[in-house]
């Protein structure tokens, strides 16, 4: 699987309520949470951001509340994959689960900067900055996650496998 898209970077420890204030999470549409995507960070970013862009990230994104809500906000304006040195152990359970690809690459992470255009291969893990024509390396995202991301999360994957069955 890959995917392409123009890098927004942040710092690190981004906790999920710069990712999406706690004002919001009585809202459950993706959409409408995507309005409000790192309003705590860049108040813009909402109104900037693409269909299939990418955030790149310090240390620790994701930090803070368990809220699933930071992953359905970044979803919902369309974030397509959040490339970090690490991540915060729940939001990592959080993103594959809600179909949001994960890459672990401290290199990218500290190289790339906000508008650089980026080549994301998932089955290998391999992060072309376009912009710079540097290449960078990740483990790659097993198979089996692959298969969450494609069918959109843990949930419609489940019923996937079951309609399959029946």
């Amino acid at each position: 699987m890959e995917l392409k898209g123009r890098a927004w970077k942040f710092g690190a420890d981004v906790d999920t309520d710069a990712i999406i204030p706690s004002v919001y999470l009585s809202m459950t549409d993706p959409v409408k949470l995507g309005q409000h995507c790192m309003e705590g960070l860049d108040n813009e970013f909402s109104r900037k951001v693409k269909p299939g862009d990418i955030v790149v990230a310090e240390k620790n994104f994701g930090c803070g509340s368990s809220r699933e809500h930071a992953v359905i906000a970044l979803k919902g304006c369309g974030i397509s994959l959040v490339i970090g040195e690490n991540f915060a152990r729940i939001f990592y359970r959080n993103a594959f689960n809600l179909g949001i690809p994960l890459l672990e690459c401290p290199e990218a992470a500290r190289s790339i900067v906000t508008g650089d255009e980026l080549e994301v291969e998932l089955s290998t893990g391999r992060v072309r900055n376009l912009t710079r024509s540097q290449e960078y390396h990740a483990l790659p995202i097993p198979e089996f996650m692959q298969g969450l991301i494609r069918d959109g999360g843990l949930m419609p994957s489940i019923i996937r496998r079951l309609k399959k069955q029946a």
